[in-house]
């Protein structure tokens, strides 16, 4: 088990599919990323994140940042949860886990006793060069875009 990446770190390279294509963190050089994991498509927090980061996307895009969502969903219901709630970000998915495990989001969790391996709800702030500039362990969605925003602007 890694441990979460902090600022100053180098953000890992990565490729993954993506509702917009095959993506990977070359194609966001010379701009800032918002890489936000998440658990699940279509549970409560991860929909209400989803949906504040779109609201948020003009706002996002005139201060110069992409924003990627990544979960371990299939590329199937990534677009199944992007239609059903009219996103306006793109979902990539790291169904082999392999850059949840680079980030550190994958962690042992722990529900009514029971331990289970899942990922840790995490937002990275991600500079033009490719350096962690900011990171958000433990998440908690309630005014979370609208936090990364004023980092990001500030």
């Amino acid at each position: 088990m890694t441990t979460l990446l902090q600022a100053g770190d180098k953000a890992p390279s990565f490729k993954m599919p993506s509702t917009n294509g095959p993506i990977s963190l070359k194609d966001y050089a010379g701009q800032h990323l918002i890489l936000y994991f998440y658990p699940k498509d279509n549970t409560p927090g991860c929909t209400t994140e989803a949906n504040d980061f779109s609201a948020n996307i003009a706002k996002f895009t005139a201060a110069g940042a992409q924003i990627l969502g990544v979960s371990k969903d299939s590329l199937k219901k990534h677009e199944n949860f992007i239609a059903k709630h009219d996103l306006q970000i793109p979902l990539a998915s790291d169904e082999s886990g392999e850059v949840c495990e680079a980030y550190g989001v994958w962690v042992e969790k722990n529900m009514y006793g029971k331990k289970y391996m899942g990922i840790q709800r995490a937002t990275f702030l991600i500079d033009p060069k490719g350096k962690i500039q900011h990171t958000w362990p433990k998440v908690r969605v309630k005014g979370h875009a609208e936090e990364v925003l004023t980092v990001l602007t500030a």
